[in-house]
């Protein structure tokens, strides 16, 4: 009877600590510009896992770049946008052939305001996109490509 208290309540608290992955931020990616508390939640496990793959620093960059709508003061978004635009920058050194990590990009620069100066590789990341998309092999991702190269 112990036991089963027991393990009731430890499966209870492990549920309740969400553990999110690179799937979750690539099938939510285009909802975290509205939706702060959910940004927030991805960002905070992205960061906790300190992965600096090429694959992992995109998505960072991508969030911080994102976060920085979300925050209030000029400095700090400043700041916060410029961190996300390092980290997606040194992924694309590491990868420059990689089309999800150009996506990424792509997005945030579609997205950035002009005064900020991140904004010249667009018409390059479009044509990449475009001549690699065979290398992506997400749905979701599929997808987001089909309405960001709408826009």
């Amino acid at each position: 009877m112990k036991w089963t208290i027991f393990l009731l309540s430890a499966l209870f608290i492990f549920s309740s600590f969400a553990i999110y992955s690179l799937d979750d931020v690539r099938a939510n990616y285009s909802q975290l510009a509205t939706d702060k508390k959910m940004c927030s939640e991805l960002l905070a496990q992205l960061e906790k896992n300190k992965d600096q793959s090429a694959t992992h620093l995109p998505y960072l960059g991508g969030l911080q770049t994102i976060w920085a709508n979300h925050v209030l003061n000029p400095l700090s978004k400043l700041n916060t946008f410029n961190k996300g635009k390092k980290d997606i920058e040194l992924a694309i050194e590491q990868e420059p052939n990689n089309a999800e990590l150009r996506l990424i990009r792509l997005s945030v620069q579609k997205n950035a305001p002009n005064f900020l100066g991140y904004h010249y590789n667009i018409k390059e990341d479009i044509q990449f996109i475009k001549n690699n998309r065979s290398q992506i092999k997400s749905n979701v991702i599929n997808q987001y490509i089909e309405s960001l190269l709408k826009d």
